[in-house]
């Protein structure tokens, strides 16, 4: 029997010929992320080891992304940690305040994250550099100590569940109302602790920035990690970031899936995610109008270039709602530096947005848009807990960055459509 992507992968990362579902293995790792929440805990690991030094300087990256700048001393503590540990051990991919980015955005940017590696992050969104042929999952901070100390990391191999897309997106229609629709068919448990392998030929109506969201939301249904072939959308995006050489694998004819979804892109409408689970979806026009305080355009799920040029392109001649707060938060220093450029960020702010310096700021109820009681936000982001984004009785929806900005412009949560567009 064949193996999938991720197993093919985890296979040449272990050193053997084939590996199998439910195996479990050691492997090799390219490269092992934190930030400023989870490096400060495996730090302090770290410091429990006989020999506590790092086994490569550059293939470890820290990025200060969830409370930069600052927000607080707790904060400000946990960063002067992951500093001084960088500067000690020399560590060549050290990300603060003016060469930041959200993580996830800044490292495919960087060119630290290309097909065929094995990577993992302290972060559980560390599964979107799937969208590169990677296989790349989220860990612990003991097991990212532990990979920061040796190089490797302990896997079970994941079986896999593949979607098959076909035709071609319509209208507004963008990766994350692909992910927001799967995850609302399957469940947020639907792929616990399996592959997500996406194919067919769909795939090439996607944008490296919808595939970046897909693979990002991987985790919200359960996914071990989600993953693309690599085709020539994958290599102009490498050739424009790529810093090294890289190894391009592809799933055997024969591999096995333990499911088989088909899902018709043409099809898609905008959706949206209702509180307070990622799989309580609905389409845009069930939504029912549901009056909004606040919305959030930005995040590794949803702060990419293209990202901001959609929101821009709806927001462009309107205003903000009266009561309605819109926050706008460009995933890297770079990014931000290019919707200056295109003048995105001068369409926000004559819209009545507000422009954030590069952070992770709300999604995770960090600062920077926190909710009160009762109150509602549509959001980019990539999850909807309870008291996820602040007090325990807000609620949050989760929708592309074309829904909120039209959310922001009526007050509602709403289509592009109603505004003509």
């Amino acid at each position: 029997m064949g193996m999938t992507m991720t197993q093919k992968i985890l296979a040449a990362h272990a050193g053997l010929p084939e590996v199998r579902a439910g195996q479990l293995i050691e492997a090799d790792l390219d490269l092992v992320l934190g930030n400023d929440i989870t490096t400060p805990v495996a730090i302090h690991e770290m410091k429990k080891m006989d020999n506590p030094s790092v086994f490569h300087k550059d293939k470890i990256a820290l990025v200060m992304d969830h409370f930069i700048p600052n927000k607080d001393i707790k904060s400000a503590q946990n960063c002067k940690c992951c500093r001084e540990f960088a500067l000690r051990h020399e560590i060549t991919n050290y990300f603060d305040v003016g060469e930041m980015g959200i993580e996830h955005a800044l490292l495919p940017e960087k060119g630290l994250t290309v097909p065929g590696d094995a990577i993992i992050g302290a972060d559980s969104h560390t599964c979107t550099y799937g969208a590169l042929g990677a296989f790349s999952t989220g860990v612990g901070s003991t097991d990212m100590a532990a990979g920061m100390a040796t190089g490797r990391a302990w896997f079970k191999v994941p079986s896999a569940i593949q979607f098959v897309l076909t035709g071609k997106p319509r209208g507004w229609v963008c990766g994350k109302d692909i992910i927001l629709h799967i995850i609302g068919r399957i469940g947020v448990d639907g792929a616990l602790y399996k592959s997500m392998e996406f194919v067919g030929d769909g795939v090439s109506h996607l944008s490296m920035d919808d595939r970046f969201t897909i693979c990002n939301m991987a985790i919200e249904a359960g996914g071990k990690n989600g993953i693309f072939p690599v085709d020539e959308t994958t290599m102009q995006y490498l050739e424009a970031h790529a810093t090294r050489e890289f190894t391009v694998y592809k799933a055997d004819e024969d591999a096995e899936y333990d499911e088989v979804y088909t899902i018709d892109l043409s099809e898609l409408k905008p959706t949206v995610s209702f509180p307070h689970l990622p799989e309580n979806t609905r389409t845009v026009d069930e939504a029912g109008g549901i009056r909004i305080d606040q919305s959030v355009i930005g995040s590794c799920t949803n702060g990419r270039i293209g990202d901001m040029r959609a929101a821009a392109a709806v927001m462009k001649g309107r205003k903000v709602a009266k009561g309605v707060r819109c926050i706008v938060i460009p995933a890297t220093q770079a990014i931000y530096l290019q919707a200056m450029r295109e003048g995105l960020l001068e369409t926000f702010i004559e819209a009545g947005a507000v422009v954030s310096t590069p952070t992770c700021g709300p999604c995770l109820g960090g600062y920077m848009g926190i909710l009160a009681e009762g109150e509602r936000c549509i959001s980019t982001t990539n999850r909807n807990f309870v008291g996820r984004m602040g007090h325990v009785d807000s609620e949050i929806y989760l929708a592309s960055p074309a829904v909120a900005a039209a959310s922001a412009v009526l007050g509602k949560i709403s289509s592009p459509a109603e505004l003509g567009l």
